[in-house]
């Protein structure tokens, strides 16, 4: 049986695993939610921020300039891709969605593989992440404990942008009903131009805080991905509260379970995703007028 330090350290793990993942699920389900894109690149756009990450921190050093350029480079692309590809196919079926995504997903993955090759990559620990901090019952990465609050400040900010601006209203009322926001004079397909921006810059963002906690690989979101989708399950479809919750609950049953058997971890989620979708079949957070 595990001691008491060694669960309480596992437990915290999971709480640094569960906010990325919230982190990266909030874009997802916002997406899903306001577009009805099934958005199966969103792992390689987690995977591009931590790429930018290595390349940033491999040349300036500095992690607030990969946070702001990881940012804004994945903000970018999401716009591009936005414009260029994912507006074509708001109104095909999802199984057009899937394909298009997946196979955009399957490009960036080799288009990286190309540029760094397969093997896996180190991304430095800043400087002032470096060493441990004592929690009294354990000593834990003081990192992963920064990591921690720079995701729980980024989901804030998102949190403020949805709660507490015009875009974020019309994000939220076009997550209800998009119809209904269009007739009121609201150019929605605008808003949803910077909801699919924002979102991957959501998760551009994860992949630098990510980037220093383990080795990076071109598919490296692959798993991210699968993980927040059960996330956005359980949280309920387009709520970014749903998100935050989900990906705790995702993170802490990964990590405990992993604490007693790591080859049922990946089961336990899936397992817990199938009773809350018997008890609620809209997730957690989920609410009759979403799509």
């Amino acid at each position: 049986m595990p001691t008491l330090p060694q669960f309480l350290s596992q437990a915290f793990n999971g709480i640094a695993l569960g906010s990325l993942l919230a982190l990266i699920a909030c874009g997802l389900t916002i997406i899903l939610g306001t577009l009805g894109v099934l958005n199966f690149a969103h792992g390689a756009m987690f995977m591009f921020g931590a790429y930018v990450a290595f390349i940033v921190l491999g040349h300036l050093d500095s992690f607030a300039a990969a946070l702001v350029l990881g940012a804004l480079s994945l903000l970018a692309f999401g716009f591009a891709l936005e414009r260029g590809l994912i507006r074509l196919y708001y109104d095909r079926p999802h199984e057009d969605q899937i394909l298009v995504t997946f196979g955009l997903a399957i490009m960036m993955i080799e288009a990286v593989h190309y540029v760094f090759g397969g093997e896996s990559q180190r991304v430095p620990v800043p400087s002032w992440g470096q060493g441990i901090v004592n929690l009294h019952f354990f000593y834990y990465p003081l990192y992963r404990v920064e990591a921690i609050g720079i995701a729980g400040l980024i989901l804030l900010g998102f949190y403020l942008l949805l709660y507490r601006t015009r875009i974020g209203l019309v994000v939220r009322a076009g997550i209800e009903d998009p119809l209904m926001v269009e007739l009121l004079g609201t150019h929605v397909r605008r808003a949803f131009m910077a909801v699919f921006s924002i979102g991957a810059m959501a998760a551009g963002i994860a992949g630098v805080i990510y980037a220093p906690l383990a080795a990076i690989i071109p598919n490296m979101g692959e798993q991210f991905l699968v993980q927040c989708f059960v996330v956005v399950v359980i949280g309920g479809l387009g709520s970014f509260p749903g998100a935050i919750v989900g990906g705790l609950v995702v993170g802490e049953i990964l990590s405990l379970t992993t604490l007693f058997n790591p080859a049922y971890a990946q089961a336990a989620i899936y397992a817990v995703m199938t009773l809350v979708l018997i008890v609620r079949p809209r997730g957690l957070f989920g609410t009759m007028g979403r799509a």
